[in-house]
């Protein structure tokens, strides 16, 4: 268990220790952190989560990877059982600045890379099809997975982390040592996704659906930030996050591909525009929504606005092997960065599994 002492350490001056060197660029000591619990009934809110952090995550090292260069921190002892970190839209490594520096503490070696079309990470040709469909995305961890020289990793993520490591953990178990999934099990099934949800949580997507408008192109190309702000606030409506929290993570926004990836996730999702055609066999699979095996903890923040009804019940079988389910009180969307000890004691507690 991560204790207030642990916590202290390893989120304040423990960002300057040799195991972290490298991951984090100089910054002033964390704010003290109160012990969160990871339980349902737990508060699950922190210091740190409160926005109180001003540690900068560094994505400064970099690996060819299929058909990019992927920019990534890393931290934590060379040798430690390695944990990928995987973020969502519109966030960044960021998400995960508090969350490293306790696993490092633990002996981790935690690797936290810029998804396609964000941060560090680029398209190593101009002419490669700036594709975002769910398969690719997963493929491009796997290749940063071999490019490493990594056999088997524990995979968390959230939001288009949680769907990257959710596919890995079912087509590619051999891969996955064990998963922790905020929001459960988000596979895409496009077909599915042709049928309306109820109205409250259509809602929840309005940015979907400008994405999928002339428009919303234009809209995200000309006002990314202001989106970005916006949707932080609509997904974590408890997060009392300053402008220096954000400016952090939106420095990530300006890659130069940023606009077509995220725009291609979306339409792909809505069936408005065309993956690539090598990949339509995983997509086959995928859409017949594979069983999840290896050990996983979900996770559900109880005012993310996209957490389905039913504390995990509504996808409860899509995971057989051991599992736990843990939902945290007053936690939005962003898990990691609202919560990052019960985030961090969930990669622990499944890795034990």
């Amino acid at each position: 268990m991560i204790s207030r002492r642990t916590f202290g350490k390893a989120v304040g001056t423990g960002v300057g220790s040799a195991s972290l060197a490298g991951a984090f660029a100089p910054a002033t000591a964390h704010a003290s952190a109160a012990p969160s619990h990871a339980g349902k009934q737990g508060a699950a809110r922190t210091g740190a989560a409160r926005g109180a952090s001003s540690a900068v995550l560094t994505a400064d090292k970099r690996v060819r990877a299929g058909v990019l260069d992927i920019g990534y921190a890393e931290a934590g002892p060379a040798h430690g059982p390695v944990v990928v970190l995987l973020h969502g839209y519109p966030y960044s490594i960021q998400s995960y600045v508090d969350v490293v520096p306790l696993l490092a503490a633990e002996g981790y070696r935690v690797i936290v890379p810029h998804l396609r079309g964000h941060g560090t990470t680029r398209f190593v040709s101009a002419k490669t099809f700036r594709n975002a469909q769910q398969s690719v995305i997963a493929l491009d961890i796997i290749a940063l997975m071999d490019a490493l020289k990594i056999e088997k990793a524990l995979l968390a993520g959230y939001d288009w982390g949680s769907r990257t490591a959710d596919i890995i953990a079912a087509l590619w178990p051999q891969r996955c040592k064990a998963l922790v999934s905020v929001t459960g099990y988000l596979v895409t099934n496009r077909e599915a996704n042709k049928r309306p949800l109820p109205p409250q949580a259509e809602w929840a997507w309005w940015y979907q659906y400008y994405f999928a408008t002339d428009r919303g192109v234009l809209g995200l190309e000309e006002n990314r930030d202001e989106l970005a702000r916006l949707i932080w606030k609509f997904n974590s409506p408890t997060w009392d996050f300053d402008d220096a929290t954000f400016e952090r993570t939106a420095a990530a926004f300006s890659h130069p591909d940023y606009v077509a990836i995220v725009v291609h996730n979306y339409r792909w999702r809505l069936s408005l525009a065309a993956g690539d055609p090598r990949y339509d066999a995983l997509e086959k699979r995928l859409a017949a929504a594979p069983a999840i095996g290896v050990p996983t903890i979900t996770l559900d923040g109880e005012v993310d606005p996209f957490t389905p009804p039913g504390d995990g019940a509504a996808y409860r079988d899509k995971f057989t092997g051991k599992y736990a389910h843990r939902t945290l009180k007053g936690i939005g969307h962003n898990v990691p960065q609202e919560a990052p000890e019960a985030f961090a004691q969930a990669v622990i507690d499944v890795h034990g599994f």
